[in-house]
């Protein structure tokens, strides 16, 4: 099965051709924004961090630049940095050329002289990699080459027995024909994670699975917190989910059922294809974010509440099981698979829909949220700040 797709000389395969101007810090990002309005085909994404930072809050933050950099959606990079932050323009842009060769410039506000300098600079450099990226055509790509990042937010009963089944039956279709599947939050695993490391394909597989829950919840109690303030959220109980084992129960069937062939860390980027965990936070935009950092091109997005949710790199579709809130959130939602809820079509006629829509939206047709020009960033912490 193909899709049409842009080849990148990376040797990975895009979904979209977006030219990225990414700030290294959040003195830097109003700049970027600047920079995107004024050339069309060029996307900005909002940094809140990049400064000042302890250690492991850093290799975080440079680990999700780097990652939105390399992801194949992306043609070519514009950095721009502000000059004081902990990791200069410089050093980042060196950081990308390490994992990707596809274009890539750099500048700083205070070398440039101010923000409108910069803007300058950054502008003409933008404009000419629109130009470049424009001679990129799509292209018949197998679809071997694609990477799904699966994700839940707003959850209610019915995502647990109607949306995320769907998905996961369109998960297990995307592995069997080549293709790669991630899911991640890994807090949202607890009670349930001896049922997801079943499916590790090797013991070694599966006992990381139960690793990175415990490891989650021992990180929480360091800090004398406990997940289950957060988890159910209020949204959740009140859509009929009164646990959180009820809620990962529920959530880890969007993964499907076929056997996880590697467990990867916050944002990094998988070495195998297959079904694959992200061990994540349970926070649905910072695992989007950790996903598309990770190389995801696209992400499916299962919500029985409703959620406005997307992404500037990556195209996300919003899935319910529940009709009214698709009927109520018609303006955000993507695809509609309340039948498998209400016994109207079966969960494998629903995956079989939703893989023609997926090759609609990989071979160029827009989603809701990026109709909208939605992007939701959040980069998680470590710990607080210094």
């Amino acid at each position: 099965m193909n899709f049409m797709g842009y080849k990148r000389p990376d040797g990975t395969v895009g979904i979209r051709n977006h030219v990225l101007i990414l700030p290294t810090c959040a003195c830097a990002s109003e700049t970027c924004r600047v920079v995107a309005s004024q050339v069309n085909g060029s996307i900005n994404v909002i940094n809140n961090s990049g400064c000042a930072e302890v250690k492991g809050n850093e290799e975080m933050t440079q680990k999700i630049l780097i990652g939105f950099a390399a992801n194949p959606n992306v043609y070519g990079v514009v950095v721009i940095g502000l000059g004081c932050e902990n990791v200069s323009h410089q050093k980042l842009r060196e950081s990308i050329q390490k994992v990707t060769n596809k274009p890539i410039v750099s500048y700083g506000i205070q070398e440039a002289g101010g923000t409108i300098r910069t803007i300058e600079k950054a502008v003409r450099s933008a404009r000419q990699m629109v130009s470049d990226a424009s001679l990129v055509k799509r292209e018949p790509c197998d679809i071997s080459s694609l990477m799904m990042g699966i994700e839940c937010g707003g959850s209610d009963a019915t995502s647990g027995f109607g949306a995320n089944p769907a998905v996961g039956n369109l998960s297990d279709r995307l592995v069997d024909l080549g293709a790669s599947t991630m899911i991640s939050e890994t807090i949202e695993f607890v009670g349930a994670e001896h049922i997801l490391a079943r499916r590790g394909a090797t013991k070694e597989i599966h006992d990381q699975i139960i690793k990175i829950c415990r490891d989650y919840e021992a990180h929480l109690a360091a800090a004398g917190q406990d997940c289950r303030h957060g988890q159910p959220t209020p949204g959740n109980k009140d859509g009929g989910l009164s646990t959180i084992e009820e809620k990962s129960l529920g959530c880890i069937y969007k993964g499907g059922t076929r056997p996880i062939v590697e467990v990867v860390m916050e944002g990094e980027r998988p070495t195998k294809k297959g079904a694959i965990v992200m061990d994540s936070p349970g926070y649905d935009i910072a695992s989007v974010t950790a996903m598309v950092a990770g190389g995801c091109q696209v992400v499916v997005f299962t919500t029985g509440r409703g959620t406005p949710t997307g992404h500037a790199i990556a195209p996300v579709l919003k899935v319910t099981a529940n009709r009214a809130t698709f009927q109520n959130m018609i303006d955000n939602m993507d695809i509609d698979v309340s039948g498998v809820t209400e016994g109207e079509i079966s969960i494998e006629d629903a995956g079989a829909a939703m893989l023609d829509e997926l090759l609609e939206v990989c071979n160029g047709k827009t989603t809701k949220a990026e109709a909208f020009g939605f992007s939701d960033i959040a980069i998680d912490r470590i710990c607080r700040f210094i």
